[in-house]
């Protein structure tokens, strides 16, 4: 019965604060999510955060193994994948900037690629490796049986990860009527294009060692 004692109350709470307030600084997944709801609608965003949920999820079953801990101390390993999720922001940013309008009219049947450009997009981030790693036993009692308290704090983290891109899918996808002007549209896509771009050069810098 031990083994299958989680964190107590003011533990979980003081991690979903903590989670909260990582989760509303602005990066990849935040411009990304605003890129596709804002010019694809909520269907193709709801789509992507699927998949970020499961990329995060598996990146939390992997760290539960140690093998975060592996990359962590890794540093080939660890610049690998961080110049992976560069050079993949990069080229989302640029497929959004060149795409044409007749994207948006032909998005319904491409659920399935933005989900799995969600969870790419995860699985390549260092920063979530990194959160598991140090953020996450900070939270943890070692008193305690560690896998049942990793296996909850990994299940508030993505639920609120996924609250938080849910928020963000309802309120960019409000503009897509807006949005129905193709010159809107390319205006507006250009410019979260552009700030995904930017968000891929601060998303190099930031997790640089």
């Amino acid at each position: 019965m031990n083994a299958l004692l989680p964190p107590s109350t003011a533990t979980v709470l003081s991690f979903s604060l903590a989670c909260l307030l990582i989760e509303l600084t602005p990066g990849p997944n935040m411009t990304y999510l605003a890129l596709i709801s804002a010019s694809q609608g909520r269907r193709a965003g709801f789509a992507t955060v699927a998949g970020i949920a499961s990329g995060l999820a598996a990146v939390g079953a992997v760290a539960a193994f140690g093998v975060a801990e592996l990359i962590q101390a890794s540093r080939p390993l660890y610049e690998g994948l961080r110049w992976a999720g560069v050079l993949f922001l990069l080229y989302l940013a640029w497929e959004g900037w060149t795409a044409g309008t007749d994207v948006v009219s032909s998005a319904g049947g491409a659920h399935g690629k933005h989900f799995m450009r969600g969870l790419v997009t995860n699985l390549l981030n260092p920063k979530a490796a990194v959160f598991y790693v140090a953020v996450l036993p900070t939270f943890v009692d070692a008193s305690q049986p560690v896998l049942s308290q990793t296996v909850l704090l990994t299940a508030v983290y993505v639920a609120i990860a996924t609250a938080v891109h849910g928020v963000i899918v309802a309120l960019a996808g409000t503009l897509e009527p807006f949005l129905n002007d193709p010159r809107r549209e390319r205006f507006a896509r250009r410019l979260l294009s552009a700030l995904l771009a930017l968000v891929a050069f601060w998303f190099a810098w930031s997790t640089a060692r």
